[in-house]
């Protein structure tokens, strides 16, 4: 499929299977990704299944705008403000679920991952399918996450189809909980986190630096 420019066709058939109930493999602005209808318990059901997955992990749901975001996730205007400034973008924020999550797919502190990605092909299955895709990483755990499409056909039994984009990356989102203040970095990643590092205790602005320092001396 083309990622600039996504044929429309092929868009309309990755909804199919998502409406199916299918799980179909698909690239974002990091790597290649797993996922299935918010709407289809069988589906996520399938999700878990096929990546191996304990049903404690957390799954992210990606939405095509910010539009859709507020009647999954509770966002105030300070909140508001934060995703308007780094989505559409390579980040994974939690938030506080609303009543519409079901309950299958909220942590117990009741939050949710919301993504918006910057890549055309997700965005359009996810406008063309009218709700969230239910998401997840397209890797074992312990691995590096698949870059080749086929690769992920290949690895992931029982997929109903893989949108091959291109090459995918290697580095996944970064991941900001906004359910703290300050915001709290649970997984650094493709999107720089200097912003929220900055509005961190200095505790852990120190242990940030502590890390990099580290990687440089193993690099040296």
């Amino acid at each position: 499929m083309n990622p600039q420019h996504p044929e429309p066709r092929k868009i309309r058939r990755a909804v199919e299977a998502l409406l199916a109930g299918e799980v179909i493999g698909y690239p974002t602005d990091t790597v290649y990704g797993l996922g299935c209808d918010i709407a289809s318990k069988k589906a996520i059901d399938r999700l878990y299944q096929i990546k191996g997955m304990d049903r404690s992990h957390p799954l992210a749901f990606i939405c095509p705008d910010l539009s859709e975001i507020a009647r999954y996730a509770s966002v105030d205007n300070q909140i508001y403000r934060v995703l308007r400034r780094f989505l559409p973008g390579p980040y994974c924020f939690v938030l506080e679920a609303t009543k519409e999550v079901p309950r299958i797919l909220q942590t117990k502190r009741k939050t949710i991952g919301i993504r918006v990605p910057n890549h055309e092909v997700v965005t359009a299955v996810v406008r063309e399918l009218g709700r969230p895709i239910i998401s997840t990483t397209a890797q074992r755990s312990g691995a590096e996450p698949h870059v080749d499409a086929h690769e992920i056909d290949d690895d992931f039994k029982g997929l109903g189809l893989v949108i091959d984009a291109g090459a995918g990356g290697l580095v996944p989102t970064t991941v900001v909980d906004l359910t703290v203040s300050p915001p709290l970095i649970i997984r650094e990643g493709a999107g720089p986190v200097d912003d929220f590092v900055e509005e961190a205790p200095r505790s852990l602005r120190d242990v940030r630096a502590a890390m990099q320092e580290l990687k440089k001396e193993m690099r040296d």
